[in-house]
């Protein structure tokens, strides 16, 4: 479509709601079109490349685990460390264990700094690790754009949940966070916390993982069909109602200094910005959008047809912030903090080849606390010097 065409479609388009709406528009300033290059594609790109990083770092984890069962010490793979990214409770755990004694715990360095990049991140520009950089986040905005592509075609509109179902779906993943907090801050002393993290499941925690999904049982993988078939029929299904880290972060984004901004006065009330939104956020309602479902995507700022009437602004100075300045802060503020770990040598951990086939030969007969019950003993067993 040529550039005439657009702005023609565009003028009539405006045109039309003009007269639609007009008491709408009475005392509003003259409308100049939106001609700011819109970002998907670039987020769409970090998407891809991120993905593309956990792809590889999940087929250099699978050498070593391969390389683990010929049992040849010296014949051990490199260990990608970037895979303890994927271990967000350990990650916690170390990450309480840091502000407890000031020390990083040595068993999976990397995923304390990853997680530190995640929550570093959702400080600085929102909840946007969600919609930027998860894979987890992108695979389900994938399958949730096929489901709507579906519906749009038998309903010529978008399914969402009522209010009354929705509100206490969304609870869950607070739920679970919630006892995930229990159980690490309020249920743990910290020589249980020691004990756990020197332990030897924690140490092959990454590997436990690994054959969880290498021979997935029937169980788990209906679980899974049953998300990915809840995820075309509603919209980021596991994200939206599931997802303790997503939980976190949502709270954790209520004190980022960005937000997106709504100028009532140039507004012509489209609704464009509301239904690009992934989250169902009512954007054309609010002067700010302060919402715990906000991933900072930016579908509804690209979504805007007039200039300077929906952006991101800065609550510090109260100024307007390019769209491009936020991808570079989601880019640069990861990179800069898991950097920090690879520079400062807390990266990688100090477990040889040696010790992790020890580790590997036990794996069948490790186990963790799966109750209060057993925390409880845990608590016991550090106090009394039985867990060393």
């Amino acid at each position: 479509m040529t550039k005439g065409k657009t702005s023609y479609k565009f003028n009539i388009g405006i045109y039309s709601l003009f007269i639609k709406r007009k008491d709408c528009y009475e005392g509003k300033e003259k409308i100049i079109r939106n001609v700011e290059k819109a970002v998907q594609k670039y987020r769409f790109a970090v998407q891809v490349l991120f993905a593309l990083l956990c792809i590889w770092i999940g087929v250099e984890f699978t050498v070593f685990v391969k390389s683990l069962e010929a049992g040849n010490p010296e014949m051990v793979s490199s260990r990608p460390a970037g895979v303890e990214g994927f271990l967000p409770i350990s990650a916690l755990m170390s990450v309480y264990y840091f502000f407890a004694t000031g020390e990083i715990h040595p068993a999976h360095p990397a995923g304390f700094f990853i997680f530190l990049a995640i929550v570093g991140v959702s400080l600085v520009v929102g909840k946007s690790f969600c919609s930027w950089l998860c894979p987890i986040g992108f695979l389900s905005e994938t399958i949730g754009d096929f489901g709507e592509k579906i519906w749009h075609k038998l309903f010529k509109k978008r399914i969402k949940l009522p209010r009354f179902i929705d509100y206490p779906l969304r609870s869950l993943k607070y739920l679970l966070l919630g006892f995930f907090v229990y159980a690490i801050f309020f249920s743990m002393t910290i020589n249980a916390l020691k004990a756990f993290l020197d332990g030897p499941y924690n140490l092959v925690a990454d590997i436990k993982m690994y054959y969880f999904f290498a021979n997935i049982s029937r169980f788990s993988l209906t679980v899974i069909a049953v998300l990915f078939v809840l995820s075309i029929f509603i919209r980021n299904f596991w994200c939206r109602y599931l997802c303790p880290y997503g939980a976190l972060l949502g709270l954790i984004s209520f004190l980022s200094p960005l937000k997106i901004k709504r100028e009532a006065k140039s507004c012509i009330d489209c609704g464009l910005c509301a239904k690009a939104c992934p989250s169902f956020i009512k954007v054309d309602k609010v002067d700010t959008v302060r919402s715990d479902e906000c991933s900072m995507c930016l579908s509804c700022v690209d979504a805007c047809p007039v200039a300077d009437t929906l952006y991101v602004q800065t609550k510090v100075t109260d100024k307007k912030i390019s769209k491009k300045i936020v991808v570079l802060a989601v880019i640069t503020t990861y990179i800069a903090i898991t950097g920090i770990g690879i520079l400062t040598g807390h990266w990688k951990n100090n477990i040889s080849g040696k010790e992790y086939i020890i580790l590997h030969e036990q794996i069948d007969n490790l186990g963790h606390p799966t109750s209060t019950a057993d925390i409880e003993k845990l608590n016991k067993e550090t106090e009394t010097g039985v867990n060393k």
